[in-house]
């Protein structure tokens, strides 16, 4: 069991409650007592202005307990809702969700390849546009918008700085402009530690444990919950284990590393050896027009389909990530992990047998516990969905979430 916070009367009682009914629901007010060790009057007032805001809402079942029925208490799924969208390196996909984290809506559309930062807010602009209102969402329920992308991200200021984002990018805050044009919050975020968070809310994981996310996406990152907050780091671009060196001189990284994991194990590695090996591409039909993600999914299906060249490549790829989440397991003694990204929405089955067989053999902790390892149930879009619960877990759950206001 992970530690569990001492709770207190304060800001951070309203995220703590809504966190237990999020995953635990439906709930009672005296079961909330016994789980936070918050007084009954405390409970009651925050239970009250939860069903106040529209938060929380009061099924009309009851427990019977020989004196007055418990009213049972669950997220209300309809009284929000939140925007993510995922910048991918050739596309934008762009999700709403429920407050319960359910996907309601889903778009894609090309990523712009004008490199001026004014066209992409522009984009963005109109995919929010045509998503919320082809949805016919009430601009009062939503919370906001959260865009994600690879790191390092300067979420203070709305940045992307991403060793893909191109340079006149990077000194452009982007959360600013798309708060100014939508008149909503906005928020700029990492990827994989946005897929996390998505995965832990949506899964209604319980802050209990102990919770990890592995990303394969255009490259290779992390999140980790505890006590149901993401654990952030210094400047929020924690969890960046692509950028872990694995061999000690190796390959050049774009990140200034050399032997970063990244170099060995990414989608884009693994398409850049398949075309180095005579007569694969050609095999498999990967025409040397296609994007990564088009032709890392070619080379991933006939890995699945059992073609010998194929699995060697996704295979090593999953040895390498398999030791990632030894890492990942022994530096914050998972309980749970979840593997999410485009990189898995394919192969994810070769993954997730290495991963959970390494960790079974080899994690320091596995004679205490077992890690669960699962396959997220939306790999492709788990980035974006993560970016929708980041603006709604600062809505509903201040404290836990990151800080939502508008921006000027």
């Amino acid at each position: 069991m992970a530690r569990r916070e001492a709770a207190a009367a304060g800001p951070g009682s309203r995220a703590l409650v809504v966190d237990l009914i999020r995953s635990a629901g439906p709930i009672s007010r005296v079961e909330l007592v016994e789980q936070t060790g918050l007084t009954q009057p405390t409970i009651s007032n925050i239970v009250r202005r939860l069903i106040a805001d529209g938060v929380v809402r009061e099924t009309g079942e009851t427990v019977a307990t020989g004196g007055k029925p418990r009213a049972l208490l669950v997220i209300n799924s309809q009284a929000l809702f939140g925007v993510g969208m995922h910048l991918g390196p050739d596309t934008i996909t762009a999700v709403a969700t429920n407050a319960r984290g359910g996907t309601v809506g889903h778009e894609l559309v090309a990523r712009p390849a004008d490199h001026d930062p004014s066209v992409l807010a522009d984009t963005l602009i109109g995919l929010y546009r045509s998503l919320t209102q082809g949805l016919d969402l009430d601009p009062h329920t939503i919370a906001g918008l959260t865009v994600v992308g690879p790191g390092p991200v300067d979420v203070a200021r709305g940045r992307l700085l991403g060793p893909g984002e191109h340079g006149e990018q990077a000194g452009f805050d982007l959360g600013a402009a798309l708060s100014r044009a939508l008149a909503i919050p906005a928020l700029v975020d990492n990827d994989a530690t946005a897929a996390a968070i998505g995965e832990f809310w949506g899964r209604q994981v319980s802050r209990d444990r102990t919770f990890g996310c592995l990303y394969l996406g255009a490259g290779i990152g992390s999140g980790v919950v505890l006590d149901g907050a993401l654990h952030r780091g210094a400047s929020s671009n924690s969890g960046e284990i692509g950028h872990n060196t694995v061999v000690r001189d190796g390959a050049p990284c774009v990140c200034g590393n050399r032997g970063c994991l990244e170099r060995y194990a990414s989608p884009s590695v693994l398409v850049d050896r398949a075309r180095a090996t005579p007569g694969l591409a050609e095999r498999l039909e990967i025409a040397a027009e296609d994007g990564y993600g088009h032709a890392f999914d070619t080379l991933a299906r006939a890995a699945v389909y059992g073609d010998a060249d194929a699995s060697a490549l996704i295979e090593e790829s999953a040895r390498w990530l398999a030791d990632a989440a030894v890492t990942l397991a022994n530096l914050w003694d998972l309980d749970t992990l979840v593997l999410a990204g485009p990189g898995f929405a394919v192969a994810g089955s070769i993954y997730v047998r290495e991963i959970r067989e390494r960790l079974a053999d080899r994690a320091f902790a596995r004679r205490l516990h077992p890690v669960a390892v699962d396959l997220s149930s939306n790999p492709r879009d788990s980035a974006a969905i993560g970016g929708a619960a980041l603006i709604l877990q600062g809505s509903v759950a201040p404290g836990h979430g990151p800080q939502v206001a508008m921006r000027a």
